[in-house]
């Protein structure tokens, strides 16, 4: 009875993650290119909502990669599209994307991937209600290297990226707009290791460092701080580039258990174990909300330089709940890094305050104070 009641269950979950999809192909480049669409279970055409192009990695398929992801589960909460492109096969039936330098078939025969994502977009939106300002990307392995790509030669449409297991392996990139990148890995992965080098993967090929990489990438968006560490512990260390133009930022998760696989997926037939510290879906979707394609609707603020601040915030950095300090406190207002408003509090002026974060995600916040004499003070608090 345990075993049916467990069959049951997984045809459920089938059903539920292909019960809105489509399978579908657009003629492009002299070939026809298939995918397969993902509409949230609360789709309506009246509605313009966010897309998640999804990349899977090679040797994968669409299909295999919303399996492996769960990304559709995922859309089903959050209300969001996702579609699965899928790569040209190979004379071998092996999939794979012309990511530069990487990989197989598609690299080898210099395969217009690129194009076809961007056309892709263009079938999409003339069909489905898409908010152009809000389309994203992310991929496994040989999809995480496309997502790089992606971001070098399509940033004027892509707002924003959150690779899986990969690196970049381009040999020029120069991106019209800067853009924020979440990535994420595993210390035990050693198809594409994170220190760099030739993997034990079949594409044999050199992997640049994942920190080397997102170096470049903290140059290019003009971030500021440059990696600073928000935790490092026997789960995972979690990274953050910031105050970076647009407001933007550039974060990682690498992972101490996992390996060559999707955080928080399921493990795919010739994978490695996943990870079950973190979730890939919950903080790339956390990510993805606080970006669009334009700057203007990004909002952003700067804090107070510290000569010019008459407040204290302690303790800082904090693990929840800390302290504001100043006199005739009127009104404080709490920001992610990315300038989404999450605490708006008006107050009888008071020379102290407690503030509670417990509950948010790990990273920088930033703490606006309004005084009753008409003055405010911006302070960044960090929580870890």
């Amino acid at each position: 009875m345990k075993k049916l009641r467990g069959l049951f269950l997984i045809l459920f979950i089938l059903f539920q993650v292909n019960a809105y999809a489509q399978y579908d192909s657009i003629y492009f480049d002299g070939m026809y290119r298939t995918y397969n669409l993902h509409l949230p279970i609360d789709y309506n055409s009246s509605q313009n909502l966010s897309l998640i192009i999804a990349l899977h990695g090679g040797f994968g398929s669409g299909t295999q990669l919303e399996t492996q992801s769960q990304l559709s589960v995922k859309a089903d909460e959050e209300n969001f599209i996702v579609v699965y492109p899928e790569g040209v096969e190979s004379l071998l039936n092996i999939r794979t994307w012309n990511a530069g330098g990487c990989c197989g078939y598609a690299a080898a025969n210099n395969i217009d991937d690129v194009g076809f994502i961007n056309a892709l977009m263009d079938t999409l939106m003339a069909n489905y209600a898409i908010d152009s300002l809000r389309v994203y990307a992310t991929g496994m392995s040989n999809g995480a290297f496309m997502c790089y790509r992606l971001a070098c030669e399509l940033s004027n449409r892509i707002a924003a990226i959150a690779p899986v297991a990969g690196s970049m392996n381009v040999t020029e990139c120069s991106p019209e707009n800067k853009l924020p990148i979440i990535h994420f890995h595993s210390y035990l992965d050693t198809n594409v290791p994170y220190l760099g080098g030739i993997g034990d993967g079949v594409s044999n090929h050199y992997n640049p460092p994942l920190d080397s990489v997102l170096n470049v990438w903290a140059t290019t968006d003009n971030c500021q701080n440059t990696g600073d560490t928000i935790l490092d512990n026997e789960e995972y260390t979690h990274v953050v580039w910031n105050n970076c133009d647009c407001f933007y930022s550039i974060a990682y998760y690498i992972t101490h258990d996992g390996g060559h696989s999707w955080p928080g997926g399921l493990q795919s037939p010739i994978g490695d174990p996943t990870s079950e510290f973190i979730n890939a879906n919950d903080l790339m979707w956390d990510f993805f909300q606080q970006f669009t394609l334009s700057c203007d609707q990004t909002i952003g603020i700067k804090e107070t330089p510290p000569e010019k601040q008459r407040i204290k915030v302690y303790p800082n950095p904090t693990s929840g709940t800390f302290i504001i300090v100043g006199e005739k406190l009127n009104h404080v207002s709490v920001y992610t890094s990315g300038g989404i408003l999450i605490m708006d509090l008006d107050l009888q002026p008071s020379d102290m305050l407690n503030i509670d974060l417990s509950g948010e995600a790990l990273g920088f916040y930033y703490v606006r104070v309004s005084f009753k004499e008409d003055r405010e003070e911006i302070i960044k608090v960090l929580l870890k």
